[in-house]
């Protein structure tokens, strides 16, 4: 494994900037096969835009032309932990009846978030409410969902990069990791 060192801290990478191209672009095709119609793709954020972004670049080489809404919801604030409570922050613009969404969020965990996500938007009469994670950590799951389409297992470790953050910092990088001497 990998490590960097980045204002004394000591960030571990478990997935590269390259395993994460690769898997993007085969996530993109996996979604291709579902033949969507009339594709919302509608990220999560903060911690999805940048897994988002590629994978929305990787739909144009899969021949996929969706619309993009974004929503931004809340359960983590300053915390490592989620907080078990699900705030929405900024809500998604576009009628979704009838539509195909995808709903894209960085990872997958209690699974709080996209739960509450996915069944806002299949009440407001999605045709389907398909879900995108770049990263899987099945072992705190406290809600009954599984990502349709995933990235990768993540280690039961809180991780950063790619989007992802540890209280606004992290973000930037270009891999997945962890904060070994948090």
């Amino acid at each position: 494994m990998t490590a960097i060192t980045i204002d004394g801290h000591q960030i571990e990478v478990l997935f590269s900037q390259d395993q994460i191209a690769e898997r993007v672009d085969e996530l993109a095709q996996d979604v291709a096969k579902f033949e969507p119609r009339r594709l919302l793709v509608v990220p999560i954020l903060k911690g999805s835009f940048i897994f988002a972004a590629d994978l929305l670049r990787a739909f144009h080489r899969a021949h996929l032309l969706p619309e993009v809404d974004f929503m931004m919801l809340a359960s983590y604030r300053e915390k490592t932990v989620s907080s078990g409570h699900v705030e929405v922050l900024r809500d998604i613009q576009t009628d979704v009846r009838g539509r195909d969404v995808l709903l894209i969020d960085d990872i997958l965990e209690s699974g709080r978030t996209l739960a509450y996500a996915k069944d806002l938007l299949v009440a407001r009469g999605a045709a389907r409410a398909m879900t995108a994670v770049l990263l899987d950590k099945p072992g705190k799951r406290a809600a009954d969902i599984n990502a349709d389409f995933k990235g990768f297992d993540c280690p039961d470790k809180f991780v950063v990069g790619y989007g992802m953050d540890m209280a606004h910092a992290y973000r930037e990088l270009p891999f997945v990791g962890y904060v070994a001497n948090a």
